[in-house]
């Protein structure tokens, strides 16, 4: 293989070689220095006059004299069973002082959407042990259902709670998790390791871990990395695999931090123009397959920049996935954990894992009451403000309160609380046991006779 010394243009994290052969996107390229380090990068655009290479190890120590080599083949993960159970940083290399994992195959980390025509309709009800999301925003196996939270909220806390207590009722196997964590600081990382080790869910897991001193680079390759691992699990050992991808926003991050040094045109807030296809190629590879028994479930957790939905990761995100669970600054500042808002939430794939047989027969009819009344107690908040209680009817007086109880029994839960959604439901029909059975609209005669019990 030749060696090249025609480095042109050195910025950021990225190389410009000019007059090289014909290389491909992204191939797999070594950079030799004048001290003898060696450092690993990939192609990231190329053209008749130049290879773009970004560098994973950063460029501090590159100069025009380096030489580079193209090595003809793109990044590959080495998969095996032998996975679970192990910690391995952002590039798939372990770092929790265990031997090297010995492959069963070497995979392309690239990966693709799986067809549409292959895909599985997801039916299978997965209960979180979390009311919020059991109850009012199911998750169903197969289903990408990101988190939208808020800096300083307790989303790594949920996240650890869900890969823990996440199973489909009925069913003995448990989750796989698959977590990949980008540019997380130290003190998340042993947060995260901690939290594994302790609950036994380690066993059954795979970590990948980014830190925020890592390069940016190489937070582009962890999720694909961890998704690559999650397929390879899912569509060839049969295993039901549960991918947490945290933080999304950190990654996008990465990406309008490479497109400046690229120089490219951005777009909305600096990012780059084609952060909506870059984020498509990782949600939408969760699902299932026809004719394969496993399935890969994703949870992507995203920050949103100032606490704000319109920004464009979140906007983003909103457009490619099946739903959003929505955290709350308010419940947080309350006290209550999970601190998670069901009003602007929702699971768009809710209806295909609820129902009788699945749940319970009650369960649309009762999520749907809770919503009703939830947003009329909220809404009579701000009219409380104004006119204070006394000039509330009745009615308006008992939605203001289930408003407050909804919140304080439903909503509340600890972090160990593991809350089966038969637990969940009595739950909200012991909250409607408030309101007078004629005024619980969305919710028919044969379910109230069945289920409604007076406090």
């Amino acid at each position: 293989m030749k060696e090249y010394k025609t480095i042109a243009k050195i910025a950021g994290p990225l190389v410009f070689v000019e007059k090289t052969e014909a290389v491909g996107y992204g191939e797999l390229v070594s950079l030799r220095l004048p001290s003898g380090e060696v450092k690993n990068g990939q192609v990231l655009d190329t053209s008749n006059d130049v290879v773009v290479v970004q560098v994973f190890e950063g460029t501090s120590g590159i100069d025009k004299e380096s030489r580079v080599k193209f090595l003809g083949e793109t990044i590959k993960i080495s998969v095996s069973e032998e996975m679970l159970g192990r910690i391995l940083s952002g590039a798939g290399k372990p770092i929790d002082n265990g031997p090297d994992i010995i492959p069963k195959k070497k995979v392309e980390i690239i990966g693709a959407a799986i067809n549409p025509y292959a895909r599985e309709q997801p039916s299978d009800f997965i209960q979180t042990g979390i009311s919020t999301i059991d109850a009012t925003n199911t998750l169903v196996r197969g289903q990408k259902l990101p988190i939208f939270s808020g800096s300083g909220l307790p989303h790594s806390e949920i996240a650890l709670q869900i890969a823990r207590q996440a199973k489909v009722v009925g069913q003995k196997e448990n989750f796989v998790v698959v977590f990949a964590a980008m540019g997380i600081t130290n003190e998340e990382a042993q947060y995260f390791m901690n939290g594994f080790e302790e609950t036994g869910a380690l066993e059954r897991s795979v970590v990948f871990l980014n830190l925020a001193d890592d390069p940016a680079v190489e937070r582009l390759i962890t999720p694909r990395m961890a998704l690559t691992t999650a397929e390879y699990l899912a569509f060839e050992k049969n295993m039901h695999v549960l991918v947490i991808l945290t933080d999304i926003t950190n990654y996008c991050e990465s990406l309008r931090q490479i497109g400046a040094a690229r120089e490219e045109v951005p777009g909305r807030r600096g990012y780059p123009g084609y952060m909506y296809t870059d984020l498509a190629t990782l949600y939408e590879r969760a699902g299932m397959i026809k004719g394969k028994k496993g399935s890969v479930t994703q949870i992507p957790i995203l920050t949103m920049v100032g606490d704000d939905i319109t920004h464009p990761i979140p906007d983003l995100t909103g457009y490619i996935t099946e739903g959003q669970i929505v955290l709350s600054r308010e419940l947080h500042r309350k006290g209550i954990y999970p601190p998670v808002d069901v009003l602007p939430s929702l699971s768009r794939l809710m209806n295909l894992g609820i129902g009788e047989g699945k749940t319970r027969d009650d369960h649309k009819a009762v999520s749907d009451q809770l919503y009703a009344c939830y947003a009329e107690g909220r809404d009579l908040r701000g009219l409380v403000a104004i006119v204070g209680e006394e000039a509330l009817s009745q009615r308006d007086l008992r939605l203001l309160k289930f408003a407050a109880e909804f919140e304080d029994l439903f909503v509340r839960q600890s972090r160990e609380q593991d809350r089966s959604i038969k637990e969940t439901l009595d739950l909200s029909w012991k909250l409607f046991g408030s309101i007078p059975e004629n005024e619980l609209t969305r919710l028919n005669p044969k379910l109230k006779e069945k289920y409604y019990m007076k406090k």
